[in-house]
């Protein structure tokens, strides 16, 4: 399965706006790529209404795999934001309306709410597959013992049960090997790494600047503060022809020349561009 991460495009200073958008989704679907994932925070909504236009005008819905999150802040107040029974059910709502769709294929939780308790976060999650609103629900970026506890706490009740683990997974932060993919793996849960090139670490100049790297306040948590390291460092060999760009997310595609001490090899890598020229290095 084939990916393309809809942040790239939407209302953020370093994003694209809508017709500067659809022509790499419709590359996309012409390249075989099926599996778009996108979230409500993104672009606070306008990620999903781009995503869904093109999708309606560029392909058929029973032919691709939709997959959108919820728990970021989308208003003020309390209910806002968050994992609560109300705040999942609004949400689902929005999202199909923004998508202009009946249903997502998988629904995931953006963050781990500490404010919520995980058996409400869990049943609502159960009770908007079973309103066919979403067919799978999956999670995302959240420690091991807390995904652990959540599977455990469905299975007990006789929940819909996570399918996916969408996590921070590349070759400058590979902390996830410890706990998480050993967990993913046992447990039979496919992971879905976003950030494979690192936020542009692998896949540019190490000082390169951009306005999302100025702007984004993400950016500078997920970039690594460790040793600089060179281009050619990442090329494992002589021949490896193509750019470090297609190298990275690569290194993650399963019968990928990869260390075998990795636990788990990933189901479908996140990759995402701006840049139709630059497109044809995401593998």
């Amino acid at each position: 399965m084939h990916e393309l991460w809809r942040r790239q495009y939407g209302n953020h200073a370093w994003s694209l706006p809508e017709e500067e958008s659809r022509p790499f989704i419709k590359k996309a679907l012409e390249a075989g790529i099926n599996f778009f994932d996108t979230a409500n925070r993104y672009s606070l909504g306008n990620s999903e209404e781009i995503l869904g236009g093109a999708i309606k005008d560029f392909a058929h819905r029973d032919e691709v795999v939709i997959a959108t999150k919820v728990h970021g802040r989308m208003r003020p107040g309390p209910n806002g934001a968050g994992l609560s029974r109300k705040a999942i059910f609004t949400e689902i709502d929005n999202s199909l309306r923004r998508l202009g769709m009946d249903y997502v294929d998988l629904y995931q939780i953006h963050r781990f709410d500490y404010d919520t308790p995980i058996e409400e976060m869990l049943e609502a999650l159960h009770d908007v597959v079973k309103a066919g609103k979403a067919r799978y629900i999956g999670a995302s970026s959240m420690h091991a013992w807390q995904f652990a506890r959540a599977l455990g706490i469905a299975e007990k009740n006789g929940w819909t049960r996570f399918v996916s683990m969408q996590n921070l997974v590349n070759l400058l932060y590979r902390e996830e090997e410890r706990e998480m993919l050993p967990l993913c793996k046992t447990e039979g849960i496919g992971v879905i790494p976003w950030s494979p090139q690192a936020r542009g670490k692998l896949s540019r100049d190490w000082d390169y600047t951009s306005m999302r790297t100025e702007t984004d306040e993400a950016f500078a948590g997920c970039s690594p503060r460790r040793t600089k390291p060179t281009g050619k460092s990442l090329i494992v060999s002589p021949r490896w022809p193509k750019p470090v760009a297609s190298l990275a997310p690569r290194w993650r595609l399963p019968g990928s020349c990869q260390s075998r001490s990795l636990p788990h090899q990933s189901s479908a890598p996140l990759s995402s561009t701006t840049s139709m020229m630059r497109s044809h290095r995401l593998p």
